[in-house]
C-alpha cells in the first residue's frame, strides 16, 4: 500500500497519453457493454480518475451505482475531488469488503498486472467472481505477455526501467490469452470474448505525446490522438496478440441451473 501511495502523489503527467488510453478503453466497454442499465457497479483500480477524465463518468450512465476501490489511499482522495459523486473507497482487490453476489458489473482495467504472483492474479479473480450476482459480467484488462515490447519490459530489471523513465510504477505477473481463460474458468466464470487492446508501440508514443503537449498546438494533438486511435485497426487482424499492448476479456458468472 505505501509504495502505490507514493507512486500516487507524483506529479500528473503525460495529459496525451492519459487521454488515449482512456479513449480506447470507452470504447471498448462501449462495445462490449450490453445497452441496458445494472444497478451495482464495480469499478477497480482508480488511477485513471486521479490522472484524467478516466472511465467513471461513462460508467455512471450505466449503473445506479458505481463504487471505486484503490489500494492508495491518495488515489482515492483525488479520484473523489476530481469525479464529482463517485463512491471510492481504499480497499484491496485481493480481500474484497463486500458480500457475495453484491455487483452486476465488474470492470477491472489493468488492475490485476501488478502483482509479484501469478497466485495473487488467480486470488484476485476469485474475489472478483465472488461479489459478482449469478448472471453479472467481468470486463477484465491485463497486459499482453505475447507481445514483444512487453516480453522484453518483463523480462528487464523494473529498477533499470524505472531509474530511465521507460516504466513509472511497478508491472508483475499477467498471463496469456488461453492462461486467463482458464483462470476465469477455475474462479467459476464463463469466457464470453478474449481479445486486444491499445495497438501503438506505447514506450514510443508516450514519449512522443510527452513533447507534443509541451511544443504542439492543440489542433496538432488532436490530429495526433486521431492518428493513434487508428492502430486500433489492428484488433482485427490475425496479429492482434502480437500487436496489442492489453489482453481484454468479457466473462460471465453462470446461473444457479448453469445456463449463460
Amino acid at each position: 500500500m505505501q509504495y502505490w501511495n507514493e507512486v500516487a502523489q507524483e506529479p500528473a503527467v503525460y495529459r496525451l497519453w492519459r487521454m488515449h488510453s482512456d479513449a480506447v478503453n470507452l470504447n471498448w466497454l462501449r462495445r462490449e457493454m450490453p445497452r441496458y442499465r445494472v444497478s451495482w457497479l464495480l469499478k477497480t483500480d482508480l488511477y485513471d480518475e486521479a490522472l484524467s477524465d478516466g472511465l467513471v463518468a461513462w460508467l455512471s450512465t450505466k449503473a445506479e451505482m458505481v463504487v471505486g476501490i484503490d489500494l492508495a489511499p491518495t488515489t482515492v482522495k483525488v479520484a473523489r475531488s476530481r469525479q464529482y459523486g463517485l463512491r471510492a473507497l481504499v480497499t484491496d482487490v485481493r480481500r474484497l469488503p463486500f458480500a457475495d453476489g453484491h455487483f452486476d458489473t465488474v470492470v477491472s482495467n489493468s488492475t490485476l498486472d501488478h502483482f509479484k504472483t501469478s497466485e495473487e492474479l488467480s486470488d484476485s479473480l476469485k474475489e472478483l467472481s465472488r461479489v459478482l450476482r449469478p448472471g453479472g459480467e467481468l470486463y477484465l484488462t491485463l497486459d499482453n505477455p505475447l507481445n514483444p515490447l512487453i516480453a522484453l519490459r518483463n523480462a528487464l530489471p523494473f529498477r533499470l526501467l524505472n531509474r530511465i523513465s521507460l516504466v513509472p510504477y511497478y508491472v508483475g505477473a499477467t498471463c496469456g490469452p488461453r492462461h486467463l481463460g482458464a483462470e476465469l474458468e477455475r474462479a467459476g466464470l464463463h469466457v464470453i470474448h478474449v481479445g486486444t487492446l491499445l495497438h501503438c508501440p506505447r514506450v514510443l508514443v508516450v514519449k512522443i505525446a510527452q513533447v507534443l503537449e509541451r511544443c504542439a498546438a492543440p489542433a496538432a494533438q488532436q490530429r495526433f490522438l486521431r492518428r493513434l486511435m487508428s492502430h486500433e485497426r489492428l484488433a482485427s487482424w490475425p496479429t492482434r496478440f502480437i500487436t496489442g499492448n492489453f489482453i481484454t476479456a468479457r466473462a460471465i458468472k453462470p446461473e444457479a441451473s448453469g445456463k449463460f
